[in-house]
């Protein structure tokens, strides 16, 4: 399956959005000490005058061109946002006391660097997208470190209104939390999840030991005993905060993720039944028609076609009501599967080159199941091990333990058929088995599948408490 290509337009907005977000946040943090308002006012307002530009460029006149083709449109709305902002962002400029060849320096710049831009996304789209590669990975991945370089760039070109408390944010704080929130979900939350409370702890006292090492390192280098209080907030704020946040926000996703899978899970079983429920179309019909023909079979002595007639009669009253359950009981799978079995051998019987073994437990299974777990395998079996020009065998071992069935399907493998009979398709495909499997059993299962060119061998484990 391709990938998609990220929405870019939408990343680079909210990207740019938080950029700006934090420039002007730390500018008004650090310009509370300004005794200037002039000053304080520009480092404020100038970001927000070039932020409204970029607004205007990237989601109004660049859309609007895309959608009209409309040139002449582009260049004048392009030079009239260019004015508006540079004489806007000129007057905050003169607020900060700022000399006019630092500020031609910085707006030229950022000019430049925009269309720059612009023009490099179009030349990894020609190098990058399909069909010269057979999927978006790398163009996606591309264009997120050129996003990332281009704003490095421009945080280095506006340093005109950027303060120092900016790349502080942007490049210590934030890169150390979003580490801490990697170390957090792939050593301590996964950990603690899984039950190996030993691994937690070593990581999380490992942690907060190399933390209060490198601290007291630097208080003893530079010779500032406060720099270990510092360090004590970093620990605390680890704790209390980013941990605890993070791992709600873990908890929260999987829950979100294991709902999803409830329902994919819910929809496949729809899927895989909409054969069976075709056949509910007046099903008192259905077994109207099979009680008369039970009756003449009776009345003809033919004993063989009337216990088949039986037989399927219990099949379909299965598919019809237990197999909408989400739990049946294990001996009522194993009775479907029998009559699957008795049915196949009538179908069977005369043929030379097949060897059939079947080994059914007589112990009797205890315990509760999800309907039509065990017969696509069989139905497998017989659908791809059986050739009439060729010898043939299916070997089928059933064993019920204490809180436990396990299954054995061997069958030997022939060239596919050219056409395939579409009748003969499993009503539930195995690829939806292993889904309700992974859903219903989740590490209570153990499904091993293993071929070669002449045998196909199955073995499914399922643990029922």
């Amino acid at each position: 399956m391709k990938s998609r290509s990220f929405v870019f337009r939408d990343i680079e907005w909210w990207l740019v959005t938080f950029v700006f977000l934090v420039i002007v946040l730390t500018n008004i943090i650090g310009g509370m000490h300004y005794g200037q308002l002039e000053r304080f006012l520009g480092e404020v307002f100038m970001p927000i005058t070039v932020y409204l530009g970029f607004y205007m460029m990237h989601l109004v006149i660049i859309p609007k061109y895309l959608k009209d083709k409309n040139v002449v449109q582009l260049i004048l709305f392009s030079i009239l946002t260019a004015v508006v902002t540079g004489a806007l962002s000129g007057i905050c400029a003169a607020g900060m006391n700022s000399d006019i060849e630092r500020f031609f320096r910085f707006y030229f710049s950022i000019l430049a660097l925009y269309p720059g831009y612009l023009l490099t996304v179009i030349l990894v789209k020609k190098m990058l997208l399909p069909p010269a590669f057979k999927d978006f990975h790398l163009y996606n991945g591309v264009r997120l470190i050129m996003l990332l370089i281009f704003v490095v760039v421009f945080l280095l070109a506006s340093q005109i209104f950027v303060d120092s408390g900016t790349y502080i944010v942007l490049f210590i704080i934030i890169p150390a939390i979003i580490l801490f929130v990697l170390y957090n979900y792939y050593l301590l939350y996964k950990n603690k999840m899984s039950g190996n409370s030993k691994a937690y702890r070593w990581f999380l006292w490992g942690l907060i030991s190399l933390i209060a090492v490198v601290f007291f390192i630097i208080a003893a280098e530079t010779n500032v005993p406060e720099i270990m209080l510092l360090g004590l907030g970093m620990i605390i704020l680890l704790i209390f905060v980013i941990f605890p946040l993070s791992a709600l926000v873990f908890k929260k996703y999987e829950d979100y993720v294991g709902r999803i899978d409830t329902l994919s899970v819910q929809v496949n079983q729809s899927s895989a039944n909409l054969s069976f429920l075709r056949s509910q179309i007046n099903p008192h019909f259905l077994f109207n028609a099979l009680n008369t023909l039970y009756g003449s079979a009776l009345m003809e002595n033919a004993e063989k076609t009337s216990d088949g007639i039986q037989k399927l009669g219990d099949m379909m009253r299965f598919m019809l009501h237990e197999n909408q359950m989400d739990k049946i009981p294990l001996t009522r799978e194993i009775d479907y599967l029998k009559n699957y079995l008795d049915l196949q051998m009538l179908r069977f019987k005369n043929e030379e080159n097949l060897d059939v073994q079947i080994k059914l437990s007589d112990d009797i299974c205890e315990g509760s199941i999800a309907p039509m777990l065990l017969i696509p395998y069989v139905e497998n079996a017989f659908k791809h091990g059986i050739s009439t020009k060729s010898k043939s065998w299916i070997k089928i071992n059933l064993r019920c333990l204490q809180g436990s069935v396990h299954l054995d399907v061997v069958n030997s493998i022939h060239p596919k058929k050219q056409i395939e009979d579409p009748r003969d398709e499993s009503g539930i495909g195995l690829e939806n088995v292993q889904s309700r499997l992974a859903h219903y059993y989740p590490q209570k299962h153990n499904l091993t599948i293993v071929a070669n060119d002449t045998e196909h061998f199955v073995h499914l484990s399922v643990q029922l408490t």
